[in-house]
């Protein structure tokens, strides 16, 4: 038996967002016990034509489409392991062991996500991605980052896959078959497969940036399905809320198989499975995913045990998911958050670390009572535990002498980062080809600290990207924008160096793209 809700506070919270979360428009509701109790929208899905936000306008779900492409799977083949074996024409040159079905939708494939890699493949952020470009991109992988079940990653690929796969074993569209086997069933009169974001459905616009520099519409030329794709309206949405409710004690029900528990290859507990990730809020267990794309933003949350599900939607950039979380949070009576400690953290911990296991840089920086960690695609605020400790819901960082050992219990993924230091070696300028990729880039120095990547590939010759030294042979380039969004973030670019001791390659990743090896070209 759960606590008390209180729909009064989650209705204030509700009542708040267009203040809090300032943008051009967006909707929001609960579902309790399998009612909807409350919803609302405002502001504009087209500021220009001044076309009003409404609970029937269709908004694109984004990555929230992951669990519906994983639906219909599970509909159709029962058990996903009867489709192993097509697995290995998608990806006709990877060597080694391929990934599962199930791995596929548990992002444990180990595959480089395919956004990431469309900036080290040449592309124009706001260029054209068609869905014949899929295919060779695929074709081109011949490692994984990982062992497939070993780790998690988020990989949009994995669901790219999976969506041809389903059309080619059901010999129909994925659009029929999310109308017949999921939409149809659930009640979602107006949810739509729009796999063509420059398209976006009902005429709504999506918009990029802020209050500060004003808002203006967000360019998307891109062709996705399987990871993302959908689009619906928030009265779709609480359909699909009320119908999981309707069937939750049917040990068979779609949602039931798709949240059931996932683990690792070694048996660890997973927080990831079948496209919908597993967390918790206070301590209530809840299921759930976000989406976004340039100018959109969504949350869809799902608390089993209290029969509860909270739907955000943003035509903006802000924060879906901790509006979504935080209306989760008052409907349940949570108590708000303790106060952060006081004082300020030791600034021993501050410097930037080089992982080997995943060649990428872990930077922390004391910041007040708290440090910021960044090694996956965002920073996070760590809280110490001690002098030698630092925790965060994702991540544990233990000094241990000049190491630094990470623990990411919801990836699987332990390592240990040693201090980079050193003054940089700006030798490092020329071109450089990666195999895995058939992919090149050049290097153009500007200075001793500072340079300027150009990647090229079979999509195009990219801009030319910013990059600055942390220490001797270890640089980042930031990446604040590629086809999908959000960005990959930053890429770690180590150099490695000859007999001689001249620059003779390159090992490049991002947290979704890793340990891709460039050699010297001139």
């Amino acid at each position: 038996m759960m606590g008390a809700f209180d729909l009064d506070a989650a209705g204030r919270f509700v009542r708040a967002l267009p203040e809090r979360f300032r943008g051009p428009g967006g909707v929001a509701g609960i579902v309790k016990d399998g009612r909807v109790v409350l919803k609302q929208a405002w502001g504009y899905a087209d500021l220009g034509r001044r076309l009003p936000m409404t609970e029937a306008t269709p908004l694109p779900i984004c990555s929230i489409s992951k669990h519906f492409t994983c639906a219909v799977l599970l509909d159709l083949v029962g058990d996903p392991a009867r489709l192993d074996g097509r697995v290995a024409a998608h990806l006709p040159n990877l060597e080694g062991p391929h990934p599962s079905i199930a791995q596929l939708c548990h992002n444990q494939s180990g595959l480089r996500d395919y956004w990431a890699l469309t900036v080290l493949h040449g592309a124009d952020a706001e260029g054209r991605f068609r869905r014949v470009d899929a295919a060779p991109l695929f074709a081109r992988m011949r490692r994984t980052h990982f062992p497939p079940g070993l780790l998690y990653s988020y990989s949009n690929g994995n669901f790219r896959i999976l969506s041809d796969i389903v059309e080619a074993e059901a010999g129909r569209s994925l659009g029929e078959l999310y109308e017949s086997r999921i939409f149809a069933r659930a009640g979602m009169e107006t949810m739509r497969f729009t796999p063509d974001t420059a398209a976006p459905a009902g005429g709504v616009v999506g918009y990029e940036g802020n209050g500060t520099v004003g808002f203006f519409p967000a360019a998307n030329r891109i062709f996705w399905t399987g990871d993302a794709g959908l689009s619906a309206s928030l009265d779709d949405m609480l359909a699909w809320e009320c119908f999981i409710d309707r069937t939750r004690d049917d040990a068979d029900g779609l949602y039931r198989r798709l949240a059931a528990p996932t683990r690792f290859a070694d048996g660890t507990p997973a927080r990831y499975g079948f496209g919908l990730g597993h967390e918790r809020i206070g301590d209530v267990a809840v299921t759930g995913h976000g989406g976004a794309l340039r100018g959109f933003r969504c949350q869809r949350l799902h608390a089993a045990a209290a029969r509860l599900s909270v739907v955000v939607m943003f035509n903006h950039e802000h924060d879906a998911r901790g509006a979504a979380s935080a209306i989760m949070k008052a409907a349940l009576a949570l108590p708000e958050a303790a106060a952060g400690p006081a004082g300020r953290s030791d600034p021993g911990w501050n410097g930037d670390y080089l992982e080997p296991q995943s060649g990428l840089l872990l930077t922390v920086r004391a910041r007040g009572p708290r440090l910021d960690a960044h090694f996956g695609t965002l920073a996070e605020r760590l809280a110490p535990d001690g002098d030698d400790v630092a925790r965060a819901g994702g991540m544990t960082l233990t000094r241990q002498g000049a190491m630094i050992a990470i623990d990411r219990p919801g990836e699987n993924f332990r390592g240990q980062a040693g201090r980079v230091g050193g003054a940089p070696r700006p030798d490092i300028g020329g071109r450089y080809y990666c195999v895995e990729l058939d992919a090149t880039l050049e290097i153009v120095m500007a200075g001793d600290d500072v340079g300027y990547v150009a990647c090229s590939g079979f999509l195009g010759d990219g801009p030319m990207h910013p990059m600055h030294a942390v220490g001797e042979d270890v640089w980042i380039m930031p990446c604040r924008r590629s086809m999908d969004a959000p960005a990959p973030g930053r890429w770690t670019i180590h150099v490695t160096r000859g007999a001689d001791g001249a620059a003779s390659g390159l090992r490049i990743g991002c947290w979704l793209a890793r340990d891709l090896r460039y050699a010297r070209l001139a």
